[in-house]
């Protein structure tokens, strides 16, 4: 079963198990026609597709399986464990590390004779390298950290995983004590270490101890659970997370949840105008270094906590387990705003002051905390801010990640939740945090991480993507790694090419965002850019999904057929200077204040075309019009500069694919210019014989393509265009009519 087919459960009413937490979802009948290894892939797909058991990314899983040794012919027991940078529930077999069990457990006498060994010391750290010599039929797949923590155990299958129920034990002040009394003596309970070989030799030794254990919640960490039947493990796993939420809603505070509410939640369309006045200004102030791609998440369960009165002492503790801090940073940035009595120009005071104290804050921590060999300071902006009466808005340098982010924030939340019902939440020393946000191992591992694409961490708005050059335009920026809006006045067209886009790129992980929010690295809308309320609102789905743009392209356009006597009438030169210029404008003026809210470069590219320089006959007033556009790309450079380009891509004759040649045109340019053909071709035989008059006048002699526009106008988005500006770059094959003039 793929893991696309396993979603997390929509409520918390009772399973046939009578569980309400965690819900049981194994089917039997189809685990029985699956191989080992491939019921240890869909036992983690199941595990990972509930938030409730596990975040995006976090936790692992394993099982200890007899397979034939390839180069001795034997049997041999062999480790299958999720492997580093994995994701439980999208993970299939090419996820898992394989490990020879018996080299594995051999490590421990190599480390045991490393001098000065010990948590979190450099001879820790070097088993890390030992792994790969252990890895059984040359496995690519590289091993995890946790890998210790399954092969120390004695039990054939593991489940580590990251609940927020037996996190907000794990993060309680009193945590060992609650443990024995939640779980009595089936769990055990270690302290807080560092994921590595020292913590799966603690629990090999709690297990020595007391080999009638049957999990563990770590301290600050999460629950690790086993048993030598992988059923049996799964069901143990929902069990114990059962009863941990069973206790914590036990405990419920109800309305005086995080002390009760200081402020209310605004209702949605005034929240929604909030934040896109909010966000272009937020997000230049968080890009100062790198840019930042949003997440905004605006749901019940955060809301509570942005709207209550322990939230800003609750915000300042920080998160506890290191998968949420990896990605939401020590601590989130909260605002003390009342969203009730205060504007938004507040807001941003607050916040700019916030962010300052923020980053004063985190250069210190860096200080106190660093090691001599530490890598360099990071970033020291926040990948949180929580807003009351708003929600939170989070960064990262793609969509993906910022949900990533949004959704371990969500979960930060939930343990803070559940952590304060049953006692006092507590989270990880800042030493702690540092040397797990800081690790040389972590450092390493994104070193190795591949350069960021041309147009990583951007957002484009294409206008006229649903076809033609618009829609190849669309792919070429997204192959970049753009994050595309795809905005056309056929709403199903534009969502047709967000569509392809997210087939090709995926949806990306991390489960969080707020309506549009949730979007990944495409999304649709629909657009009159004759209408100001219209592009109001494309601008608008484009701030709540990405919270910014960086750049704008639009090929929409209109020709106006002529009638029979080769004139336009009256209301096709209006509707011709309505698209093809008042329409361009329009859209760069309501783009202008995002641009400089922002104080991010960006660029625009406005189609015109060839015709804009050739007199002819017959097509006044498109012709017109675009002569008109091709100045307004000049006035635009000037008004838009410095931060913002602005050049025009002038096309001829691409007749393959744009809406601006259907039948009736093709075949009313064939006669006009005498071509033969025959009423019986279909539409792509009419165009191609057009295209091919088109290209013989051409100095290149070749069709024009949408594909060579999309290519021109990634030329003039890319910064190898950074100092081009006012510009209007023909694509026509070499019409020597349109030469510069």
């Amino acid at each position: 079963m793929p893991a696309t087919d396993i979603a997390p459960a929509p409520s918390a009413a009772p399973d046939a198990t009578g569980f309400n937490h965690a819900h049981c979802r194994w089917d039997e009948a189809h685990a029985a026609t699956l191989d080992p290894v491939q019921r240890l892939v869909y036992r983690s797909n199941l595990l990972g597709a509930d938030q409730r058991i596990t975040n995006t990314g976090g936790g692992n899983t394993s099982s200890k399986l007899t397979e034939t040794d390839p180069l001795t012919g034997e049997d041999v027991e062999v480790l299958w464990v999720k492997g580093s940078g994995g994701d439980l529930r999208t993970s299939q077999r090419a996820n898992f590390s394989s490990l020879y069990l018996d080299k594995l457990l051999g490590l421990r006498e190599t480390y045991a004779d490393l001098p000065n060994n010990g948590p979190k010391t450099p001879a820790e750290d070097a088993m890390v390298g030992y792994f790969p010599h252990c890895t059984f039929n040359l496995n690519p797949r590289p091993s995890s950290i946790d890998t210790p923590l399954h092969g120390f155990l004695p039990a054939k299958h593991i489940d580590h995983m990251h609940p927020n129920a037996a996190i907000s034990i794990a993060a309680s002040r009193h945590s060992e004590k609650l443990t024995r009394e939640v779980f009595g003596d089936e769990v055990g309970w270690v302290p807080w270490l560092r994921p590595g070989f020292e913590l799966g030799l603690q629990m090999q030794r709690a297990v020595e101890k007391d080999p009638s254990l049957r999990g563990l919640i770590m301290g600050q960490h999460g629950l690790i659970n086993w048993a030598d039947d992988d059923k049996e493990c799964y069901d143990l796993t929902l069990r114990l997370i059962e009863k941990a939420a069973a206790y914590i809603e036990s405990k419920d505070k109800g309305d005086q949840t995080f002390g009760g509410a200081k402020y209310e939640a605004l209702p949605d369309e005034q929240r929604d105008a909030v934040l896109v006045e909010l966000l272009p200004w937020l997000r230049g102030q968080v890009s100062q270094q790198k840019r930042f791609i949003g997440t905004v998440q605006s749901d019940a369960a955060i809301l509570c906590f942005v709207n209550s009165h322990d939230a800003p002492r609750l915000a300042e503790l920080g998160t506890s387990c290191p998968d949420h801090f990896l990605r939401t940073k020590i601590k989130p940035l909260y605002v003390d705003w009342n969203p009730q009595a205060e504007d938004v120009a507040t807001l941003k005071q607050r916040l700019a002051a916030g962010l300052d104290r923020y980053r004063r804050d985190y250069a210190a921590y860096y200080e106190a905390c660093r090691h001599d060999n530490s890598p360099a300071m990071r970033d020291p902006n926040p990948t949180v801010i929580l807003i009351p009466g708003v929600g939170m808005v989070a960064w990262g340098k793609n969509k993906s990640e910022s949900r990533v982010t949004a959704e371990f924030y969500n979960c930060a939340v939930e343990v803070m939740r559940g952590a304060e019902a049953i006692d006092e939440y507590v989270a990880l020393p800042q030493q702690e945090a540092f040397d797990i946000e800081y690790w040389l191992l972590e450092e390493a591992k994104l070193q190795r991480m591949p350069a960021e694409k041309e147009l990583a961490r951007k957002v484009c708005l294409v206008i006229g993507a649903g076809s033609g050059i618009g829609k190849e335009a669309a792919h070429r920026l997204a192959k970049e790694g753009a994050h595309v809006v795809c905005a056309d006045l056929n709403a199903d067209a534009a969502q047709a090419t967000a569509d392809e886009l997210t087939g090709i790129y995926g949806q990306g992980i991390g489960v969080a965002g707020t309506g549009v929010s949730s979007c990944g690295q495409a999304v649709s809308a629909a657009v009159d850019m004759t209408s100001r309320d219209s592009v109001r609102e494309l601008i608008k789905t484009a701030l709540l999904a990405y919270g910014g743009v960086d750049h704008l392209v639009i090929t929409a356009g209109l020709f106006a057929t002529p009638g029979p006597d080769g004139r336009n009438s009256i209301d096709q030169w209006r509707a011709s200077f309505d698209v093809n210029v008042l329409g361009m404008y329009q859209a760069c003026d309501e783009l202008k204040p995002v641009f400089d809210e922002q104080g991010l470069d960006g660029s625009v590219v406005l189609t015109t075309s060839v015709n804009a320089v050739v007199a002819k006959r017959g097509t006044l007033a498109y012709d017109t019009s675009k002569a008109a556009a091709n100045h307004l790309v000049r006035e635009l450079a000037v008004e838009m500069a410095p931060r913002v380009r602005v050049n025009g891509l002038a096309p001829a004759t691409v007749v393959k694919g744009s809406t601006m040649f259907p039948r009736g045109r093709v075949i009313s340019s064939l006669e006009k210019y005498g071509i033969g053909f025959d009423d019986s071709w279909d539409d792509d035989r009419l165009r191609d014989t057009l295209a091919d008059f088109y290209a013989q006048r051409t100095l290149t002699r070749s069709p024009i393509t949408p594909a060579d526009q999309a290519e021109a106008a990634y030329f003039l988005v890319s910064d190898a265009s950074s100092k081009t500006t006012g510009q209007v770059l023909s694509v026509d094959g070499g019409l020597h009519e349109a030469f510069l003039r």
